[in-house]
């Protein structure tokens, strides 16, 4: 059984940056493809970004191409989502999910492994 606790969230800025940080515990980290999903209040639950078990491969939702970056430590069991040009619309709930897989994952059916998320809000 995989636990996540995800943590950093809080208040920023338009324009600001935050990093949003995953701790694993339970499995072997490095055989878990992660990824990052929001939800804002009466909105769906939105793919963020992905990476594969290694962390070589990356992906991202389009909203956040080229604004947010997603990496991985496996010898720290971490997983990362940083932030940058926040946005209002970017506030949300985030949360942190994971998958025994090869490959990286990038819709909610494919994740059996949830943290409890963490709240982002920028403000205007």
């Amino acid at each position: 059984q995989v636990q996540l606790v995800e943590s950093g969230g809080g208040l920023v800025q338009a324009g600001g940056s935050l990093r949003v940080s995953c701790a694993a515990s339970g499995g072997t980290f490095s055989n878990y493809a992660m990824g990052w999903f929001r939800q804002a209040p009466r909105k769906e639950r939105e793919f963020v970004a992905a990476i594969s078990p290694s962390g070589a491969r990356t992906e991202y939702g389009d909203s956040v191409k080229g604004r947010f970056t997603i990496s991985r430590d496996n010898a720290m069991n971490m997983v990362y989502l940083q932030m940058n040009s926040l946005k209002p619309e970017d506030t949300a709930v985030y949360y942190c999910a994971g998958v025994y897989a090869r490959v990286l994952v990038t819709t909610t059916r494919g994740y059996n492994y949830w943290g409890q998320g963490t709240q982002v809000t920028v403000s205007s």
